[in-house]
């Protein structure tokens, strides 16, 4: 074993302890740490990976601008601890269902033989070059709309959390 696999053992293991921690842990703020944890640990291995590009945005994108409102969101829910701690039989059900789901879209996968990836002329390179001329160019409009609605949302967390509207 060289030091590539051991980072992503170790990064591959704390990832799946993070996700566990978000999805088991009892305060909202701390789901949400959890979470920016998971997008700093998925960031090394798409530099393990050599997709330093990908790994910039991960921290950027997600671990930034993205868990910013969210914690926003979760600050202005005030969630009380009475609150967190109902028990609702209707999510249990429906959260086995999707693992029901999930296992089986995984049996599926892994039915099929594994297929060597061959490198051909038409492989894309993922440089930057690569990355920005589409999201300037075709996607555009798309890219400043979605400006445009997170400066609204920012704008709204704002307004909506002050106590006192004159």
């Amino acid at each position: 074993m060289n030091v590539h696999d051991i980072l992503f053992w170790v990064f591959s293991i704390v990832m799946l302890a993070c996700g566990a921690l978000v999805i088991f842990s009892r305060n909202p703020v701390t789901s949400a740490m959890f979470l920016i944890l998971l997008f700093f640990f998925m960031a090394g291995l798409f530099v393990l990976l050599e997709a330093f590009f990908l790994a910039a945005i991960q921290v950027l994108v997600y671990a930034g601008a993205v868990m910013v409102l969210f914690l926003f969101v979760i600050m202005l829910l005030n969630i009380k601890a009475s609150e967190r701690r109902k028990f609702n039989v209707l999510a249990v059900i429906g959260g086995l269902g999707v693992a029901v789901a999930f296992v089986w879209e995984l049996a599926v996968v892994l039915r099929r033989p594994v297929q060597s990836l061959t490198t051909g002329a038409g492989e894309f390179q993922g440089g930057l070059q690569d990355v920005v001329r589409p999201l300037f160019t075709k996607y555009m409009l798309p890219f400043e709309v979605t400006a445009l609605l997170l400066l609204v949302s920012m704008i709204g967390v704002v307004l909506l959390s002050k106590k006192d509207l004159r």
